[in-house]
């Protein structure tokens, strides 16, 4: 059986993200993008909170074109399938596109952190954490 590769975001980057639980032996891998870095302008801090998360993960760390180093990963471990953990982030889906055009994609639902169907900025974590606290610290 061809094992899948595993592709971890900034999304899900716990070690109960369901596609490394469901494939606990696979490669995985994370892709440093610079051009999102620069639009959603991460801090250093935020960069370093993210590299520290990575650390306890075990993936392979990359940087470049998101779609193009998970579609080499995936053919240095001659997998025909990459599986994630879903995300809410539009250029996620775009991601998504690129790779289905090469290889079978598997994308695993995530339980939301709360229930809510507004608008919410993900550009800061601040931001997010100012309406999230509301509904998860009741």
């Amino acid at each position: 059986m061809n094992k899948p590769i595993i592709w971890v975001h900034g999304d899900c980057l716990s070690p109960y993200n369901p596609a490394l639980q469901a494939y606990p032996n696979a490669p995985a891998i994370w892709v440093w993008d610079d051009a999102l870095i620069e639009e959603w302008q991460l801090s250093l801090k935020r960069i370093v909170f993210i590299y520290e998360c990575l650390l306890e993960l075990p993936v392979a760390i990359r940087r470049g074109d998101v779609a193009k180093e998970v579609l080499a990963f995936a053919g240095e471990h001659n997998a025909k399938k990459v599986v994630t953990a879903t995300s809410p982030s539009p250029k996620f889906e775009v991601i998504c596109d690129e790779i289905e055009l090469s290889l079978q994609l598997e994308i695993f639902e995530i339980a939301p952190f709360f229930d809510y169907d507004g608008y919410i900025d993900l550009k800061r974590f601040s931001r997010y954490w100012k309406i999230a606290q509301k509904y998860v610290l009741r």
